[in-house]
C-alpha cells in the first residue's frame, strides 16, 4: 500500500492529525506562532466539507468553537502568547459546561508580548491554572512530527470521552521545525465520536446526569432536545442552582472526572531506565536535545535515562515517583523557570535530588547545555 508521506512543519502535522480526528469547524484569529495551524486550515478544511472562521479576536475564537461544539461539531482553534491569555474566560465556561474542544497554543517567549518568533516553554502552569475557580484539565504535548500528529487525535478522542476542553501545548521549535510524517491510514488510529443521548423526549433528558461510567450523552443543541447551557453552577437539567449540596457534586465531578482517570490519560515514553542512575525528565522541544544526549552519554558508559512526557496536567505524579524510586538524580529539563520542575519534586520521595536545567532566552536547550548543568550537580565531569 502506497504512503501518504509528507515533509511538514510540526504545525501542518497538528492540522493533519486534526483532521485526521474529525475536525470539521475551526476558528481562530493569527498569532506568531501558530499562524500556519490557521493557513493551512483555512485552504484544507472548506476542501472537505468543514467550515473555517477567521474572527476578530482570540476571544470570539474559543467563543464560536463552543457554540458549534454544541451543535455537535468537533471543533478546535489554535493561538499563542498573549491569545492564549485572551481565551482564559471562555475555556473557564467550556470547563464548567463540559463542551468538547481542542485549544492548540503553541508557546512563545512571555509575558506579554515577550518574544513572538522565539522558542519557550513558559504556559505550562497557565495551561493548568489560567482560568479562575477549582477545575481539572487535559494539557498534551509532543517532540516530534509523528507524535504532534497522534496526540492531536488523542486532544479530540479525550474531548468526547471527557466532555471536557483538552489543551494542546506545543512550542514553536516543534511548531516550525520541518519533519518527516507519514500519515496513517483510515482507521489505523481509533477514533472516538461524540455520545449522543437515546432519550427521545425533552422531559426526560438530563443534559447534565452522569451516567454510571461517569460520561454524559449530549444532545445537539437546536436539535430535538430544548436545555439550559449556563456557566453558573447548575442542576442536572442545566439550570442555574447555588444549593451547597448540587454546588458541591458538581464540583466533585468536574474534577473527579480528570482526575481519578490519570491512569488513562497519562502518556509518556521512557528511555533507558533499567540502570539509570541519572534520569532527566522532558517534553516539547527540549526532550529532543535531552534525548539526544542520553543517546551520545550512554555510548561512553554513562548511566543516563530519560522520561518525555507527553501528558503535562493531570500531571503523573505516581508514575514519576515509581520511575524515579532509583534514580541518584533527576533533572528536570525545560525551557521556563522550572515549571514542571516543581511537580516532580512534590512527585518523588526525596526533592533534594531534583535539579533544574532550563534556558529562558528564547534559544532552544542544546545538549551542550543540559551536559555542563549536570557537570555543575554531579561536580565531575560527564
Amino acid at each position: 500500500m502506497k504512503k501518504n508521506l509528507k515533509f511538514i512543519q510540526g504545525n501542518e502535522a497538528c492540522v493533519e492529525g486534526a483532521l485526521y480526528a474529525g475536525l470539521d469547524f475551526f476558528a481562530g484569529y493569527p498569532i506568531t506562532p501558530s499562524t500556519e495551524i490557521a493557513e493551512m486550515l483555512s485552504i484544507r478544511l472548506p476542501q472537505m466539507g468543514g467550515k473555517f472562521l477567521q474572527m476578530e479576536d482570540e476571544i470570539a475564537s474559543m467563543c464560536a468553537i463552543i457554540g458549534a461544539s454544541l451543535t455537535g461539531h468537533k471543533v478546535m482553534t489554535a493561538t499563542s502568547g498573549p491569545g492564549f491569555s485572551l481565551k482564559q474566560e471562555a475555556l473557564g465556561y467550556a470547563i464548567m459546561t463540559e463542551i468538547p474542544c481542542v485549544i492548540v497554543n503553541v508557546q512563545r517567549g512571555g509575558p506579554s508580548t515577550g518574544n513572538p518568533t522565539h522558542v519557550s516553554q513558559g504556559d505550562v502552569n497557565q495551561s493548568r491554572w489560567g482560568t479562575h475557580g477549582d477545575h481539572a484539565i487535559i494539557v498534551l504535548t509532543a517532540s516530534n512530527h509523528p507524535d504532534v500528529f497522534a496526540i492531536t487525535v488523542e486532544a479530540f478522542n479525550m474531548a468526547e470521552t471527557y466532555r471536557t476542553p483538552v489543551i494542546l501545548l506545543f512550542d514553536e521549535v516543534i511548531g516550525h521545525m520541518r519533519e518527516r510524517l507519514v500519515i496513517p491510514q483510515k482507521g489505523e488510529i481509533p477514533l472516538v465520536q461524540r455520545l449522543k443521548t437515546e432519550v427521545k423526549r425533552d422531559v426526560d433528558y438530563h443534559p447534565y446526569l452522569p451516567r454510571e461510567d461517569g460520561r454524559l450523552p449530549m444532545s445537539d443543541f437546536g436539535g430535538i432536545h430544548r436545555y439550559n447551557v449556563t456557566g453558573l453552577f447548575h442542576d442536572m437539567w442545566g439550570f442555574p442552582t447555588d444549593n451547597p449540596q448540587v454546588v458541591h457534586g458538581l464540583l466533585r465531578h468536574l474534577v473527579d472526572k480528570i482526575n481519578n482517570n490519570v491512569h488513562q490519560i497519562a502518556r509518556w515514553k521512557e528511555y533507558f531506565l533499567e540502570d539509570a542512575a541519572t534520569i532527566l525528565i522532558s517534553y516539547g522541544s527540549s526532550a529532543r536535545s535531552s534525548l539526544h544526549l542520553v543517546k551520545e552519554r550512554r555510548a561512553r558508559g554513562e548511566q543516563l535515562g530519560l522520561i518525555e512526557l507527553q501528558t503535562l496536567w493531570p500531571f503523573p505524579y505516581g508514575m514519576i515517583r515509581q520511575k524515579c524510586e532509583n534514580a541518584r538524580t533527576i533533572v528536570v529539563v525545560e525551557m521556563n523557570m522550572g515549571q514542571i520542575t516543581h511537580e516532580v519534586k512534590l512527585a518523588v520521595h526525596d526533592p533534594g535530588k531534583v535539579f533544574l536545567a532550563n534556558r529562558i532566552d528564547g534559544e532552544l536547550i542544546t545538549p551542550d547545555d543540559i551536559k555542563k548543568i549536570i557537570r555543575l550537580i554531579q561536580g565531575k565531569g560527564v
